[in-house]
């Protein structure tokens, strides 16, 4: 397994425990992971990778924003795109987000199925799935 494999497992890993368990994705992980995709792609790339990292974490961050300002997500699930768009790069988050949606979606229609109705649905393991699934795509 690589670097960039292993960081994308153990932050998906911490996500969806943190999400399940608090409700919440912590600052700290995510801004741990934004750093290290940034600092690993510019080891591998150079300036282009920082470059590359950089805008998936724009990217990542940018695509769940509307749906964090309309009140559908929370702010650890837009920092958590953020995250693994600096491991990903900009075309694996467009990938994962896409993935991460549909993904979504069937959690929340299983929940109206299922009768349980709650507040909020937590979405972290929607988006590892999704980051993972186009972690694996991609390669």
């Amino acid at each position: 397994m690589d670097t960039l494999t292993a960081m994308t497992l153990a932050l998906g890993c911490y996500a969806v425990l943190d999400d399940l368990r608090r409700g919440a994705i912590s600052n700290w992980v995510n801004l741990a992971a934004i750093v290290g995709g940034l600092l690993y792609h510019s080891i591998q790339h150079g300036w282009l990778g920082l470059a590359m990292a950089a805008a998936g974490a724009v990217l990542g961050f940018a695509i769940f924003l509307a749906l964090y300002c309309m009140g559908g997500l929370g702010g650890g699930d837009v920092k958590l795109m953020a995250a693994f768009g600096a491991l990903l790069g900009p075309l694996g988050i467009l990938t994962a987000a896409v993935l991460a949606s549909a993904i979504g979606g069937l959690m929340a229609a299983a929940s109206l199925m299922l009768r349980r109705h709650r507040k909020a649905i937590p979405y972290g393991p929607a988006i590892v799935l999704g980051a993972w699934l186009a972690l694996w795509a991609g390669r």
